[in-house]
């Protein structure tokens, strides 16, 4: 790693955070916008670069590994027989690859934060020996809450759903400005976030707690409050996913979803949050691969469709940012065409970057042949490198040094301030929605506590599961804790042997998960009731849970199971703070869906 002093950036930054933490108030003025007068500069770049460097700049792939030149044999495998290259180096050298995204898992990417700085640093130096040197600019997905990459070492904030219940814009952007500050400090400067989607289908498979909630403008406003905090960090924000998938029951990883709202439904509901982005100056927008025929009759998916992005987004919203596509082995981008074709034909409707091509010679040969054969232009080439390069630059990709310091990462990331902002932005999340005469906050005396339910696996760390994890957080606040997973399924013997544990309890508190209507989490839930012994239901994930439970005395919602959403849940049961959260979403009623058993905005206090 480059022993290389902190950017001045990165220090204001951290520096921000510190006060935001303290105070509640961000007070670093926002980077201004890279003025399009320094686009001569930029085109004179342009100007050097072969057609293949172009395309290269287009192009956002994955790849197998923790080092960008000496990955395991294992992941250098993996890399050969799917991308035809043993290593991240040799790729971008390869294709002239313009950036790249991380990913934590199946990809193996990320470890630690030193490790990531090290591939981070790894990836520059490969980029850097093109014949046209340019920085790659580094993607993740770090939304946070359900769907995080970094997990050890870097802090865990609460997700969408989580600070859409916590109301509070301040906290939106302070949430935005610390996880934008630890990513700019790892080298990492495109975060695929925030979610801009309005989640008014309780039913979404995709969405759900990754969305603020379900009313347009309040999205909106947390949408605009969060990429103004992680531009305030350097970081290229990117709402997503346009033109709104709020409103699927199909997963667009799996099908082709349709958005069945007429143009009127679609301002009023899924534009807002879009506009709002595009107000606060966000850098980069993520399409959807799904059908809107009330904006194009066509049925093209709207990342293959001109009329989408460049008639609505680019036109009627005036969106000039970067356009990034979804991932494109998704498949519902791939249901049409093949995957020669989608790369070319997202370039024509208005695409700038190509998102995870599932075949990285077909997608990159793909584009230049259409280029060689006059369907694709090389002016058209040169207007996406342009927005590529003018975020490049305004971040600083583009001035002195791209590579990152092993005492910035040090510094920075996962640092007690930022933890400890976390935490408190957490615990004004948490969300009551039933108490039943004053079963919340627990009682002095009620210190030996049962842990049960539902039980996922933190989303970065499969070592770490919800039950084990938030007994502790009761044993570290003084409590006498057992615990048992259940799982999503209990059978009958388990659920038999959840209701033995219960027996000499002074308390028990049982998490769901996505329940349905036919869930054996719900005989869980109903023959703990009927121990007598007094039972607090914490759903990790869906606030939906609690309409297909009956009537239970005491019922919380944390959006979430990572940890500082399950710490913050205890102590709010545990009376230690006050729950503040408000449903950002209404809660209909499992026997008819026409009505509403919670309504948006319902949530208890202790003094209620």
């Amino acid at each position: 790693m480059q022993d290389r002093s902190l950017s001045r950036r990165t220090v204001l930054a951290s520096a921000t955070v510190v006060a935001a933490s303290a105070t509640g108030v961000v007070g670093v003025a926002a980077t201004p916008a890279v003025a399009h007068g320094r686009d001569h500069r930029l085109k004179k770049i342009i100007s050097r670069m072969s057609v293949e460097a172009k395309i290269g700049q287009l192009f956002v792939p994955y790849f197998y590994g923790t080092s960008a030149t000496s990955p395991s044999r294992f992941d250098q495998d993996r890399n050969l027989r799917e991308l035809g290259v043993r290593t991240v180096a040799e790729l971008i050298a390869k294709y002239h690859i313009g950036g790249v995204i991380y990913f934590s898992g199946w990809a193996n990417n990320i470890k630690d934060p030193r490790q990531l700085a090290d591939l981070t640093n790894g990836v520059q130096r490969a980029s850097l020996a093109l014949p046209t040197p340019i920085p790659s600019l580094i993607s993740i997905d770090q939304e946070h809450g359900a769907n995080v990459r970094i997990g050890s070492g870097a802090t865990q904030l609460p997700g969408a759903m989580a600070l859409g219940a916590g109301r509070s814009l301040s906290d939106a952007r302070t949430a935005g400005l610390i996880s934008g500050t630890e990513l700019a400090a790892l080298g990492i400067h495109q975060n695929f976030a925030p979610v801009a989607d309005v989640n008014v289908n309780p039913a979404n498979p995709i969405i759900n707690v990754r969305s603020f909630g379900a009313d347009a403008r309040a999205v909106g406003r947390m949408v605009a409050a969060q990429v103004t905090g992680y531009q305030r960090a350097g970081v290229v924000a990117c709402a997503k996913h346009f033109p709104g998938h709020g409103d699927t029951g199909e997963d667009s990883h799996t099908g082709l979803p349709v958005i069945t709202h007429t143009r009127e439904e679609w301002d009023r509901i899924d534009a807002p949050p879009f506009k709002a982005a595009i107000a606060a100056g966000v850098d980069s927008i993520m399409t959807a691969h799904l059908q809107v025929p009330a904006l194009d009759p066509s049925n093209e998916p709207a990342t293959l469709s001109p009329t989408i992005l460049q008639g609505v987004l680019r036109e009627e919203l005036g969106f000039d940012g970067v356009i990034v596509t979804d991932a494109l082995n998704m498949q519902g981008v791939r249901t049409k065409y093949g995957d020669d074709r989608v790369p070319v034909l997202a370039l024509k409707a208005g695409v700038d970057q190509l998102l995870f091509p599932p075949d990285i010679d077909v997608a990159y040969n793909g584009v230049l042949a259409a280029v060689r054969s006059g369907e694709i232009t090389e002016d058209r080439l040169d207007e996406s490198v342009l927005r590529i390069l003018r975020v490049k630059d305004k971040v600083g990709l583009l001035d002195g040094s791209p590579y990152v310091a092993a005492k910035g990462v040090d510094r920075v990331v996962g640092a007690r301030k930022h933890r400890l902002a976390a935490a408190r932005i957490a615990e004004r999340t948490t969300t009551l929605l039933v108490n039943e005469d004053g079963v919340l906050p627990l009682r002095r005396g009620q210190k030996k506590l049962l842990v049960v339910g539902a039980s996922p696996a933190f989303p970065t760390d499969d070592t770490r599961t919800t039950v084990p994890e938030l007994a502790k957080a009761f044993d570290e606040l003084g409590y006498s804790t057992t615990h048992l997973a259940t799982g999503r399924a209990p059978d009958p013997a388990t659920i038999d042997e959840a209701v033995a544990a219960a027996g000499g309890r002074d308390a028990v508190v049982v998490t769901t998960d996505n329940v349905g209507a036919t869930s054996a989490q719900r005989t869980l839930v109903a023959r703990l009731l009927a121990t007598g012994v007094p039972v607090v239901h914490l759903a990790v994930r869906n606030p939906y849970d609690i309409a297909h439970l009956g009537e239970v005395p005491a019922s919380l919602v944390s959006y979430c199971w990572t940890e500082v959403e399950l710490r913050a849940a205890a102590r709010v049961i545990a009376g230690r703070v006050e729950p503040r959260g408000k449903l950002p979403v209404p809660v209909q009623r499992a026997d008819d869906p026409t009505k509403v058993l919670f309504r948006s905005g319902h949530g208890l206090s202790y003094d209620d």
